[in-house]
């Protein structure tokens, strides 16, 4: 059986679609979650609302006991981690960590960031030893997760090749870290034009949706993708 960490982090509520400004990203996931489970059924999803309940962001006493080695923390430390300690569980259990980033401001909501704060730590999903040479830092995840990221823009030409590319921080902020930890096999899918509501944005919503339906084909039935 698969494991699949949905993270939906759109501060809209609702589908687009199916609900007055619903959101495009959370849209997306749904449906790349219904194709998989009309393939794969008995898939266990765990599903996440970042936006909803979200993460505590890291401070001073995070970062203190995040550093101190696990057996030299007090109770006080180990309180303070046990949030991150939950999220980190769940990525480790996850075959998959499909997420729905909708761009804020050219990168993704700080509620998403809180949860990549909170599970990119050293000694949990990524090793750091200063003495060794030239490799000091190493991923701790396990090995074959992949990661979905289901997009969303106000503007067009943000992906590849696009003119606003290099304005796009949104795929970049989650493939960088994630790969950091030991999630490298990374696929991405956008849709553009929302702020226009026109036929541009009907059309992007059409393609992703095409794209997702072949993407979640393709990870299913690959034989070696996923733990069965």
């Amino acid at each position: 059986m698969s494991i699949i960490l949905h993270i939906d982090s759109s501060a809209r509520t609702g589908q687009s679609g199916k609900h007055p400004h619903g959101s495009h990203t959370r849209r997306l996931t749904r449906r790349f979650l219904d194709r998989w489970l009309a393939l794969a059924p008995d898939t266990r999803i765990i599903s996440r609302d970042v936006a909803a309940f979200p993460p505590s962001p890291v401070d001073g006493h995070w970062i203190e006991a995040a550093f101190t080695k696990p057996e030299a923390r007090s109770e006080a430390m180990r309180q303070i981690l046990a949030e991150s300690d939950g999220l980190v569980d769940e990525l480790e259990s996850a075959d998959l960590i499909l997420i729905g980033a909708p761009m804020y401001n050219f990168g993704v909501p700080s509620t998403l960031k809180a949860w990549i704060d909170n599970v990119v730590r050293v000694g949990r999903t990524f090793g750091f030893d200063r003495s060794r040479q030239g490799a000091p830092y190493w991923p701790m995840l396990a090995p074959g997760k992949q990661l979905v990221v289901l997009a969303a823009r106000g503007d067009g030409g943000y992906g590849p090749e696009g003119p606003l590319e290099s304005s796009n921080l949104v795929e970049a902020s989650l493939q960088v870290p994630l790969a950091y930890i030991g999630i490298s096999d990374f696929h991405s899918i956008g849709v553009e034009w929302d702020e226009f509501a026109d036929t541009r944005v009907v059309a992007s919503l059409a393609s992703a949706e095409i794209q997702i339906d072949g993407l979640v084909e393709s990870l299913v039935t690959a034989p070696a993708t996923l733990a069965a």
